[in-house]
């Protein structure tokens, strides 16, 4: 393994470590259900602005509007299949019940596209790179934080849920290097199409597992205002650093 992968390595470890201890943390000790819906809002204001921040800037930058707008249909099509696979497989009452596909695999697509902005980052500069990954760290500590917390409400079992987080810090440092090995050497346009599919996939997260989940308890104003904290967390980091 060559010097920039292991390096790309050191600074994916963090948000894979981040991942597992909020997951661990949420499975060792069940949320009552407001403060589970304040974590899950708070993790979805977190990725909407690494969207904003991260995902979309450079699907922008990128020039490339054919590419964009086919990769993001394309990752609106495959959310919304996994959302009809999910329902046909577990219709009626027990559509809630056990491994919910359609977090599963939303949260497992976000773990590895963070891995390839990461890894993407770190080919444009160390300090791109570094400044992806702090940004990341605290995504991926709360939305291991909210998805443990919302599969154990569902029923899933806590051996399901660890194998989860495994996968999504595996998923995390695959993606990382790929981003620093393949995808930096593609043509820009077709990365334009890679990024537009992740905001897709992310935006499918936010408002169709995080923030559909968090809104089934009563809101308070608290409780609403974490994803605006969330957002701006992460707004913070990304201008001081």
């Amino acid at each position: 393994m060559t010097r920039a992968p292991l390096k790309v390595l050191t600074y994916v470890a963090f948000p894979m470590v981040a991942t597992v201890a909020g997951g661990l943390a949420a499975s060792a000790r069940p949320m009552s259900p407001r403060v589970r819906s304040g974590v899950q809002h708070f993790a979805a204001g977190v990725v909407f602005a690494a969207i904003a921040g991260e995902l979309l800037p450079d699907v922008l930058h990128g020039k490339a509007p054919l590419q964009a707008v086919l990769g993001f249909i394309l990752g609106v099509a495959v959310m919304f299949g996994v959302k009809r696979l999910t329902e046909r497989l577990t219709p009626g009452e027990n559509a809630r019940a056990g491994l919910q596909l359609g977090l599963i695999t939303a949260v497992g697509i976000d773990a590895l596209l963070d891995g390839l902005v990461i890894g993407i980052g770190y080919s444009a500069g160390a300090r791109q790179g570094a400044l992806v990954a702090v940004a990341l760290t605290l995504e991926m500590l709360f939305l291991g934080l909210a998805s443990a917390a919302t599969l154990r409400a569902r029923g899933t079992s806590a051996a399901s849920i660890f194998a989860l987080l495994f996968i999504m810090a595996i998923l995390l440092a695959v993606g990382a290097l790929v981003g620093a090995t393949v995808l930096s050497g593609l043509p820009g346009r077709d990365l334009t199409g890679v990024l537009a599919f992740g905001t897709a996939t992310l935006l499918y997260l936010v408002t169709e597992e995080l923030l559909v989940s968090a809104h089934e308890v009563e809101e308070t104003p608290l409780v609403t205002v974490s994803f605006f904290v969330g957002f701006l967390v992460v707004l913070i980091v990304e201008l001081l650093l």
